[in-house]
């Protein structure tokens, strides 16, 4: 996992910017070319960033933001408190900007190179690398001026809708591309803003989309990699800006309006709802200020699951419980909790909505200020299979942001978030999109006889005098006593296909009791079934290493902040480093069946789907022949 160093940007750096901050939020004086707008009133990009597409000739026009943000309220005599309060924000955010340029020119030469020019002594060949440093420094400035206002105003009220804005983005200096940016914003609040709820809606959302053109530059950004390198935190508000990734994503704000349900709730599903206790102990030992997790660094940590079982068995109760864990936990801990679901809904007629919306849903959920939980419920009818016909565009779209996000090239696990995947029927999942969820949670419903009394009791209530008989109601949902011999139904496969392949292999090596013999084991499951990959092998070991961590954390570690949760990351590491288990032959042996059996189990339900559905067409193709041939009969008679 990648390791950042952790930087402080001093109030003292920041005050020493204050000063000249201040005096650009007063006024200055921006150059432009003058743009047409079309019939919706947007603001207009040029052709090119920097150029114009127009040819009219260049104007000068005076910028005084503070006098405009003033005049919104042109009966008080001074700044109301939500002007005064954006005010401090632009400015304050101005000059961490302009702090963290400072650190980028010590970092990079930049600093050295700009004395040359000034003094006229910059050599040729150094042209091109200053120019492309202050482009970059631009960048980081009005990146990290937009974090900070996506910062401060995290949860302010989202409007329902806003015009489009496409904002013309010039790289050419900080201060200049500070000034044109403004100029923008300030374009944007003459046209729009009558209230100071206005004011305060639309500058997030000012903030957002110039995150949003921003990102559209990072990939031709020279001389970034020092600054990649390094977490700038500013103490006093405890903000951070990591490299040149969006860190401050907006959040929806959703409330938490489900039912929590505790775990002795959770009736049957004994692996599946042990696995879910330990992914909510694990989320929140997440340390904030280091930006990464232990169960993450140690390679324990569940990032991606499917939860897959028929209807009615349970996988809405066990969202609920999982939720209800780590709501509780972050707040003994302090610390913000977000939950999403993305669903049906989701999926938009309009072309690239579908893929946005997803996108947004991932960014939500993978925001390291928050412990996340993102579900996405029946994820067949969500993400569509490619080269399914049947599939709408949306679908298709949703399928390659899901994949791409959850194991594509600029995937980073922090360990701050999870993502659930629940389907009735997994096996109408893209088979590559499946195999991104790392652990399988099989969710098949109450099982015993003790299973049935226990949601029978728990769904009728206490309303009744019904005796409860010779019964200790619940005991058995004590997952403690149940969860190894749930394991050890692993020690040989349950799907009959692949237990041919493991007897086969085992009356021919013996016990499957080494590397050698195990990879022989998986090396014939591949020969069975040809979508059992090298993606398939990684998601097993990332199960073994799961399996390596079953311990079970003190619960006062997770009611206490201070013995555990508060503690620095360091320390946090060795203490569940403590704990850890050696990983044993036995162990793999079993988490190579709880796979391969889902996907051979996937695999079956897909073939009879299909069988049963070219049986059910070729028997109304032969209901119509009979009943043509009938007509035919009748007519000629």
């Amino acid at each position: 996992m990648e390791s950042k160093q952790l930087v402080e940007i001093s109030e003292q750096h920041i005050k020493k910017h204050s000063q000249n901050v201040y005096g650009t939020l007063v006024e200055f004086q921006h150059r432009y070319q003058p743009q047409q707008t079309d019939q919706s009133s947007r603001l207009r990009r040029n052709t090119l960033p920097g150029t114009s597409a127009t040819g009219f000739v260049e104007q000068t026009q005076t910028i005084k933001l503070i006098d405009r943000i003033s005049n919104i309220t042109p009966d008080h005599p001074l700044l109301t408190d939500q002007q005064h309060h954006l005010m401090t924000v632009l400015h304050r955010g101005l000059a961490i900007a302009t702090a963290l340029i400072d650190e980028f020119s010590k970092l990079t030469g930049l600093k050295q190179l700009q004395e040359d020019n000034a003094r006229g002594t910059l050599e040729n060949s150094l042209q091109q690398k200053f120019k492309s440093l202050l482009q970059t420094s631009a960048f980081i400035s009005l990146h990290a001026f937009a974090e900070f206002i996506e910062f401060k105003y995290a949860q302010a009220p989202k409007r329902v809708s806003y015009p489009e804005l496409i904002l013309d983005i010039q790289l050419s200096s900080p201060l200049a591309s500070v000034k044109h940016c403004l100029a923008q914003y300030y374009q944007l609040i003459d046209q729009y803003v009558k209230t100071d709820d206005d004011l305060i809606g639309y500058s997030v959302f000012f903030a957002d989309t110039l995150l949003d053109e921003l990102a559209r530059f990072k990939g031709s950004l020279a001389n970034v990699d020092n600054f990649q390198a390094y977490n700038f935190h500013v103490v006093a508000d405890d903000f951070n800006v990591n490299g040149l990734e969006r860190q401050q994503q907006r959040q929806k704000s959703q409330a938490l309006t489900m039912t929590f349900k505790k775990p002795e709730e959770v009736v049957g599903n004994a692996i599946a709802k042990y696995q879910a206790q330990k992914l909510a102990k694990m989320l929140v030992c997440y340390d904030f200020k280091q930006q990464q997790n232990p169960f993450a660094e140690l390679g324990g940590f569940i990032f991606t699951f499917m939860g897959d079982g028929k209807p009615g068995t349970g996988k809405t109760t066990l969202i609920q419980m999982l939720a209800g864990l780590l709501h509780q936990y972050c707040e003994v801990a302090g610390y913000p909790f977000y939950y999403e679901n993305f669903g049906p809904d989701n999926i938009d007629s309009y072309q690239g909505k579908s893929g946005q919306n997803a996108k947004q849903f991932i960014r939500n959920i993978i925001n390291p200020q928050v412990i996340g939980f993102g579900t996405i419920d029946d994820i067949d009818q969500v993400a569509g299979k490619r080269g399914d016909k049947q599939s709408s565009a949306g679908q298709q779209e949703v399928t390659a942001v899901l994949m791409e996000s959850f194991a594509g090239s600029g995937t980073r696990v922090l360990g701050n978030c999870s993502f659930g995947l629940f389907s009735n029927y997994p096996e109408n999942v893209d088979d590559a999109l499946r195999q991104r969820a790392s652990a399988r949670f099989l969710i098949d419903g109450p099982q015993t006889q003790a299973d049935y009394i226990d949601i029978l009791a728990l769904l009728l209530g206490n309303n009744h005098d019904i005796p409860t008989g010779d019964v200790e109601l619940f005991a058995s949902q004590q997952i403690q006593q149940l969860i190894q011999s749930n394991y050890e139904q692993h020690n040989l496969p349950q799907e009959e296909k692949l237990l041919d392949v493991y007897q086969q292999t085992v009356n021919q090596l013996g016990p499957l009791d080494s590397l050698e013999k195990l990879g022989h084991y998986l090396k014939n499951i591949q020969q069975a079934d040809e979508r059992f990959t090298g993606r398939a092998i990684k998601n097993i070991t990332d199960a073994v290493k799961v399996r390596s961590m079953d311990f079970d954390m003190p619960d006062e570690w997770f009611a206490e902040p201070q013995l555990f949760l508060h503690k620095p990351y360091d320390e946090k590491l060795q203490m569940i480093k403590s704990l850890q288990q050696p990983i044993t032959s036995a162990m793999v042996l079993q988490e190579v069946n709880r796979y391969a059996d889902s996907e051979f189990r996937y695999a079956a339900s897909s073939d009879d789907a299909y069988i049963a559905d070219r049986v059910r067409q070729l028997t109304l193709e032969q209901q119509v022949q009979q009943q043509f041939a009938n007509q035919q009969l009748a007519t000629n008679k």
